[in-house]
């Protein structure tokens, strides 16, 4: 009897602090990686389905390991793709800019570095090695948690060859992206630029919802016959939102 009322007690005590302690501001557990189901875990989903089933936060997050008290490692993986505005921006990143944020030391940052040289290498070794976007799901792994991370709308122009092959990605608006503020000029630009037969045109949803609005329905329509005239193929408008993405060609919209 003694015993089991003191494993009461104790249990009431370890409740009653827990208790203070949220109330006190104290940071409540946040869960981790290691609390997700077995098939959505990067390093799983890597084994049984390839690496190219997984997101760039994803694989950044296996390089990482961890995250911190507060942000498991995937929210911190998309934060920093965010922040640095993609692969692109963290590519051209040193040792000690990464070290920068939050839960990042210098063991994972040599990690990350040494990975995107890596890549760096073996691409200089095969120049054919660039990403070939085929469907909305290679968008979605390319920079889908990135771009749902973003707080602001962004529109990006993914520069394509004729193999649909990515041979540059330009960020054409940041902030309200809507009809009224959008010149089509100014997407089909960097495709015009460098003589590209293609482009795929990526904008995110801050609210989650992927869902075209109006005004995307008609940019969309406006881009794809000015495309058109300029014997451009608009091969696809991607919104991305949270956790999903909506390829409006596929929804007929705009197209």
């Amino acid at each position: 009897m003694a015993e089991g009322f003191e494993s009461r007690y104790t249990v009431q005590v370890n409740r009653e602090q827990t208790e203070r302690m949220s109330e006190q501001g104290t940071p409540r557990y946040t869960p981790t990686i290691h609390d997700m189901p077995v098939g959505e875990k990067p390093r799983e989903r890597l084994r049984d389905n390839g690496p190219g089933s997984l997101s760039n936060g994803e694989l950044i997050a296996i390089l990482l390991r961890d995250g911190t008290r507060g942000e498991n490692v995937l929210a911190l993986s998309s934060r920093i793709l965010a922040e640095l505005d993609g692969l692109q921006g963290l590519s051209r990143t040193n040792l000690e800019e990464i070290c920068q944020f939050h839960g990042i030391g210098p063991a994972k940052a040599s990690q990350v570095i040494a990975a995107i040289e890596l890549g760096r290498r073996t691409a200089s070794m095969v120049p054919d090695a660039r990403p070939v976007i085929s469907c909305a799901d290679d968008i979605k792994n390319l920079v889908g948690a990135e771009m749902a991370a973003l707080d602001q709308e962004q529109l990006r122009v993914f520069l394509l060859n004729n193999k649909h092959q990515v041979i540059g990605v330009d960020t054409v608006y940041q902030g309200t992206v809507n009809s009224a503020s959008i010149r089509v000029s100014e997407i089909l630009r960097p495709a015009i630029r460098r003589n590209c037969p293609a482009i795929l045109v990526v904008h995110n949803h801050p609210s989650g919802d992927p869902t075209p609005s109006p005004e995307d329905i008609l940019v969309t329509r406006r881009l794809n016959q000015s495309a058109e005239i300029m014997d451009i193929d608009l091969l696809d408008h991607i919104v991305v939102g949270h956790p999903d993405v909506v390829s409006m060609k596929s929804r007929h919209l705009g197209f």
